[in-house]
């Protein structure tokens, strides 16, 4: 079956006349490498000798049509996500092959009609996926690749890799999450929501004045959730929490601060150092309700100017602390015993 892409008048090459002639699609078949495959082709179409025909352009485009359908089946790259790899990092074929240690048009071949082999497909994937691999790559071919263009290509894998940051933040959250995301009495009946989570913790230290650390805000995160189901049947963020022997702590807390849009500053204490969470000036929040607000407003004035240290010893005095096993997860059943109401 044929689709009309477009019509034009011209020399018919079929019939050698002058007319009308349709430009048409249809799925084509063919055997490449031992695999059958079925590729859209585009023909020219004579209406007067009911036949179809090929000019060289078509020829080559339905070349690289079925040798991409072929990739798409044997799980290969086709030549447009190739090509999309090097405008990702804004660099030339010739530049790209230099990086890779390959030959200098082999890049330029893959994006048209030669089909890749497995190992050079990894290596494409890999560093499609891994902007600091590029990076590194990158700075073992700075001698041989102009200043210039050095660090025009480190400017760009920069920017992808800040990009990306957040994208390999939340993978690795979600995946410690995974088991618990069909545990209502873990997940506390929500699914979770990082772009709540940074309003809650924003909400919660915009118009602070006391100066509030990542490691209180943590605990204050569990107080705001179990309040939440205590009142509502159902947490805000999201957030799995887990007894540990510094409290109450969401699962995969320690990426939490590096979230888009919490502001922080680091401070010495002692010998360490502290998160200060930093106002981000905001006044709305598209992902709390006014009664998520209350819920935190409570908290807030709850545990307005108690230090870390006593906020600490007060949720080991919740039922909640004592009667979860120290590394196990803190079932939110266990807020009807929450002190806070």
């Amino acid at each position: 079956m044929s689709k009309i892409i477009s019509k034009e008048k011209k020399l018919c090459m079929c019939c050698m006349k002058e007319h009308e002639v349709k430009i048409v699609r249809i799925m084509d078949d063919n055997i490449y490498k031992g695999v059958d495959i079925k590729y859209p082709a585009n023909y020219y179409y004579c209406e007067d000798a009911d036949e179809y025909y090929n000019d060289e352009n078509q020829l080559s485009e339905n070349d690289l049509s079925m040798k991409n359908e072929y990739r798409k089946k044997v799980g290969l790259l086709t030549s447009g996500e190739i090509i999309s790899i090097r405008e990702k990092y804004n660099i030339s074929q010739t530049d790209l092959c230099i990086l890779l240690g390959w030959g200098g048009k082999t890049i330029t071949r893959y994006e048209g009609h030669q089909v890749q082999d497995m190992a050079h497909d990894s290596i494409l994937r890999k560093i499609r996926d891994d902007a600091e691999w590029f990076l590194t790559l990158l700075d073992k071919s700075k001698d041989v690749i102009s200043e210039d263009y050095y660090y025009k290509y480190r400017d760009n894998a920069a920017l992808v890799l800040e990009k990306e940051r957040e994208s390999y933040l939340k993978k690795a959250i979600i995946s410690n999450y995974a088991a618990y995301f069909y545990k209502p009495y873990y997940s506390g009946n929500r699914k979770l929501s990082f772009e709540t989570v940074v309003d809650v913790i924003n909400y919660t230290v915009n118009d602070n004045k006391e100066n509030v650390f990542m490691n209180k805000m943590l605990k204050l995160l569990w107080y705001i959730d179990t309040l939440s189901f205590k009142k509502r049947g159902h947490a805000i963020t999201g957030l799995v929490y887990q007894a540990r022997p510094n409290g109450i702590l969401p699962v995969s807390y320690e990426y939490l601060i590096d979230l888009d849009g919490i502001n922080y500053e680091e401070v010495e204490i002692g010998e360490g150092i502290g998160y200060k969470l930093i106002s981000s000036g905001l006044t709305e929040y598209n992902n709390l309700t006014e009664d998520d607000k209350k819920i935190i407003d409570i908290i807030k004035s709850t545990f307005n100017n108690i230090s870390n240290e006593l906020l600490l010893k007060k949720i080991k005095d919740e039922m909640a602390y004592q009667n979860t096993n120290i590394g196990d997860i803190v079932s939110f059943i266990q807020s009807e015993n929450l002190s806070v109401s």
